[in-house]
């Protein structure tokens, strides 16, 4: 084994001295910085996406009612490459009976619909086109799991927030309070979605203002769920992915806790996507974690 080490990095013995009175020094040129600089950053011949996650039952909470799925796959051949990814999170509504049953129902029947739609595009060679849109597979997946919740879990209830990336374009399905960002390298952090909450209604009907918004009693009040009300009625929408840039999926312990500012922080100051995603839980928790903590962080590179 000491040989072995002694070959990979060289031993003292095999070491030569060095040459302190020939050494010379002078600063370096624009081109000699700008050729190290890049010779330091990495080099991606194909595009691909790239995703982490992260999740906590949080400080006050005896069990997680949040699930999660993340898929990431990266096609490339004699074609250009093609991400695909399937990132959801879906939020089981406390209160209720089976809210874990409801969000796990949810993530597993959407990402499994959607996925099967996918499987002969990603691992067989295609033989006839899709016959729905990415917006039509995404709603009709969503109303599948609405109807089974109701059927199979009656009185529960969940949020979902699901993206489904193919290429440089977002299709995302939502109903509920989990959200989906776009958050850009300049610091900017736009919401894609909308909160299907009795607070958001309030303020978009101007009977709360932004500060009772912060301080209302009933925040957690949705208007829309899963497996609640007869007529389900999803957000289905497709947007470009932020490029350069960070998709973010989280349930309300992450957005309701922490606030947008260190989000941008946490995320800049990260090594990898991982590693922002568990800081991004551990804020939440410093800041008492009052809820299940769920989050996904997506980028494309190359």
């Amino acid at each position: 084994m000491a040989d072995f080490f002694k070959k990979l990095f060289g031993s003292k013995e095999e070491t030569k001295p060095r040459q302190v009175d020939s050494v010379t020094t002078a600063p370096l040129s624009d081109q000699q910085l700008q050729s190290i600089l890049s010779s330091q950053a990495p080099k991606y011949e194909i595009k691909q996406l790239i995703a982490g996650v992260g999740q906590s039952v949080g400080k006050q909470r005896d069990h997680n009612e949040d699930s999660v799925l993340a898929l990431t796959s990266t096609i490339s051949g004699s074609a250009e490459s093609v991400p695909f990814g399937l990132y959801i999170v879906a939020d089981g509504m406390g209160g209720h009976q089976f809210g874990e049953v409801a969000s796990n129902a949810a993530i597993r029947i959407v990402g499994g619909n959607i996925t099967k739609k996918f499987h002969s595009y990603l691992f067989k060679l295609p033989t006839q086109s899709l016959q729905e849109s990415l917006q039509e597979v995404m709603e009709s997946s969503i109303l599948e799991a609405h109807q089974y919740i109701q059927r199979e879990a009656p009185g529960s209830g969940t949020t979902i927030t699901a993206a489904l990336v193919l290429g440089q374009q977002v299709t995302i399905g939502h109903v509920g309070d989990s959200r989906a960002y776009a958050i850009y390298p300049d610091g900017r952090m736009e919401p894609l979605t909308r909160d299907h909450s009795l607070v958001k209604r309030l303020e978009e009907l101007g009977h709360l203002s932004k500060d009772e918004v912060d301080n209302f009693p009933h925040r957690n009040v949705l208007i829309r769920a899963l497996g609640q009300g007869e007529v389900l009625e999803a957000d289905i929408f497709t947007v470009p992915f932020p490029q350069p840039g960070y998709l973010m999926i989280c349930s309300d312990g992450l957005w309701g806790v922490v606030n947008e500012q260190d989000v941008i922080r946490i995320i800049s100051e990260a090594p990898n996507l991982h590693r922002a995603c568990q800081s991004m839980v551990e804020a939440a928790n410093a800041a008492g974690g009052p809820d299940n903590i769920t989050v996904i962080l997506a980028q494309i590179i190359g």
